[in-house]
């Protein structure tokens, strides 16, 4: 079979695999006002101003029913919609603010967005070798310009992902991930990724990912959460959901975002949480998974091998 019919029929079969199942978004979603332990997965910034979804929008804030994104999110332009800031560099070691506005078509700032998941915007900060992850919804001014407060970061190359969706114009109802890079001055030190598991602890919770995706094509994952060697009912929702998990790929830091479709019903979610995972590209990709016990939001990270 030569190379084209074999990505013909992985397409085939992703769409298949599609139909069968929830396909989720590649679009992000963030923390607002929380915290979690593990170093460098710290989050915080100030939430947008409230705004009431119309009756189309708010199917994206039903578990599980997210709008698919387009792309990789590796780029600042797509569908003409652009990201633009003046921030090629932050400083290290301290709190700092990233600000960015989205331009449209028409190349002035967009400043009507559509409510996904209670939010207006979705920020990520992630560094090239995967640390240092941060999940934001940023606050917008006026004039369209967003600004993202991001906890310390450590010197090296920084990806920053916005993710949203046009309330009007062109791109009305249509699920967008750009991105930009920056540089944090200073002796940067890469940190190796950790190797390929099935499980990983944080905050006293221990989290265990289950299946075996293959790159482009639509497969069920598990997620469970447990303390103590217990089963962890007591989930609380967060953004519409008992679970929120992100995705970045080694090496070029591509997006991927999903969400269980497990259905929320009270503050009683787990311990099980089902997702249907679609991972583009093999090789590795870093996990991040946020939950929310009480009060306080977790994030466990874990290294995931798609074939």
């Amino acid at each position: 079979m030569s190379t084209s019919s074999r990505s013909t029929a992985r397409r085939g079969s992703a769409a298949a695999g599609a139909a069968a199942a929830l396909a989720l978004t590649l679009a992000a979603c963030g923390s607002s006002g929380d915290s979690s332990s593990m170093p460098g997965m710290d989050h915080g910034a100030k939430a947008s101003a409230p705004s009431s979804p119309s009756p189309s929008q708010a199917m994206g804030d039903m578990p599980g029913m997210d709008h698919m994104a387009t792309g990789d999110g590796l780029s600042d332009a797509q569908d003409g919609y652009r990201l633009t800031s003046t921030d090629a560099t932050l400083p290290s070691g301290k709190r700092t603010a990233y600000r960015f506005t989205v331009a449209g078509p028409d190349g002035k700032p967009v400043s009507d967005f559509a409510v996904d998941q209670t939010k207006r915007m979705h920020f990520y900060a992630i560094r090239s070798d995967l640390t240092g992850f941060q999940h934001i919804h940023p606050a917008m001014a006026a004039d369209g310009t967003w600004s993202a407060d991001l906890a310390s970061l450590a010197p090296g190359s920084w990806r920053m992902f916005a993710s949203f969706t046009p309330a009007a114009g062109p791109g009305k109802g249509k699920d967008l991930v750009l991105s930009r890079t920056l540089t944090v001055p200073g002796d940067a030190t890469k940190t190796t990724l950790p190797a390929p598991a099935g499980s990983t602890q944080v905050d006293g919770y221990t989290v265990t990912v289950k299946g075996e995706p293959m790159a482009g094509m639509s497969h069920p994952l598990t997620v469970s959460v447990a303390k103590d060697g217990k089963p962890v009912t007591d989930l609380r929702p967060y953004l519409g959901t008992y679970a929120h998990l992100t995705a970045f790929h080694e090496g070029d830091a591509a997006f991927a975002h999903l969400h269980p479709t497990t259905e929320v019903t009270a503050d009683h979610g787990g311990p099980d949480l089902n997702f249907q995972a679609e991972l583009p590209t093999s090789g590795n990709w870093r996990l991040f998974l946020q939950f929310r016990t009480g009060g306080t939001l977790h994030t466990a990270a874990l290294t995931l091998r798609v074939g």
